[in-house]
């Protein structure tokens, strides 16, 4: 009957559908691939993506982009990145803002951190470090308390954006310390930074990676890391657990996932290209200059690390009472 589909038919068009996509598969990538970095230039998932794909497009064979959408405390380029077509060639540079704070601190999102993303890898954690601008009179956390507290609650910090990690730094900081700051929050650490260099913001919790070069060149001054342990590249900067806050713990981390459904055959060997990527010699001297303790996982890993982070900072939020409509 003219019109009618017989289940014959459609039987060989399904099956006819199966090389079709395997092929597409199996030729993956068959053109440049883009990397949604959701902040601008300069900060510390910039910084680590641009490490990575040096070596990265070896692997895949093909060139890699990376395309800065910053905004909304990363959240904006988040959202491109979940709604973009699931094939392999839109990649997304996570961090524990998108992937483990945001999801904990804002009552609603543009994108399920866990439903809208598939995990391909850990790359690594890193530090914050509390810095001021050289003109602040302190050289010591707590110095810097009293600094903050004959301030009466009106002296400002910057940081990268709502949610991120150096802004729920300096919020459990300030409840450690129990001290009162205003936040001024931009759109990436970037440019947080450069109002503190220009004196025009005196004080920040920054990922390390992107404080460094400030830092060595005397244009801030470094006070205190948020990780357990000293930071190799810092060595003369203590903890903030050992200026008197024991237990004291906090890191970033970066990682890179795609839209959800992507077919499992291209997140493995993304996963294991940038597994043997993070491995090489010089891709681990590059991170370890910008502080970034390299751990490359499998995409199982991943995942359950993100679901621990999120868990994480739900508890940190509730108990700070931290919420963002």
């Amino acid at each position: 009957m003219k019109g009618c589909w017989t289940a014959g038919t459609l039987v060989v068009l399904l099956f006819g559908l199966v090389p079709a996509a395997m092929a597409a598969e199996q030729a993956y990538p068959n053109r440049p691939v883009r990397i949604i970095v959701p902040f601008p230039p300069g900060g510390g998932v910039d910084i680590s993506n641009r490490i990575v794909i040096t070596r990265l497009t070896e692997f895949l064979g093909q060139p890699i982009v990376i395309e800065n959408r910053a905004g909304a405390s990363g959240n904006l380029g988040a959202e491109i990145a979940a709604k973009s077509t699931p094939d392999g060639y839109t990649l997304f540079a996570t961090s524990i803002a998108q992937h483990g704070v945001s999801p904990a601190l804002y009552k609603k999102l543009p994108y399920d951190a866990i439903k809208d993303f598939a995990p391909i890898s850990l790359y690594g954690t890193t530090p914050n470090v509390l810095v001021v601008h050289p003109s602040v009179p302190v050289k010591s956390v707590a110095e810097f308390i009293a600094y903050a507290k004959a301030g009466g609650g009106k002296i400002n910090y910057a940081s990268p954006g709502v949610g991120t990690s150096p802004h729920m730094t300096m919020e459990l900081f300030k409840l450690s310390a129990k001290i009162e700051l205003v936040h001024v929050a931009y759109k990436g650490g970037a440019p947080a930074l450069q109002d503190v260099m220009g004196g025009h913001i005196p004080t920040l919790f920054g990922n390390l990676p992107e404080q460094l070069g400030a830092i060595k060149a005397g244009r801030t001054r470094a006070l205190a890391v948020s990780s357990a342990k000293r930071n190799p590249t810092l060595p003369d900067v203590p903890t903030v657990a050992e200026s008197g806050f024991p237990g004291f713990d906090v890191s970033s981390w970066y990682g890179l996932v795609a839209p959800a459904k992507v077919p499992k055959p291209i997140l493995d060997k993304l996963n294991a290209d940038l597994v043997k990527t993070l491995n090489l010699p010089d891709i681990r001297e590059k991170f370890a200059q910008q502080s970034v303790d390299v751990r490359p996982t499998t995409r199982e890993e991943f995942a359950v690390w993100i679901r621990n982070e999120i868990a994480k900072w739900t508890k940190v939020t509730k108990a700070a009472n931290i919420t963002v409509d």
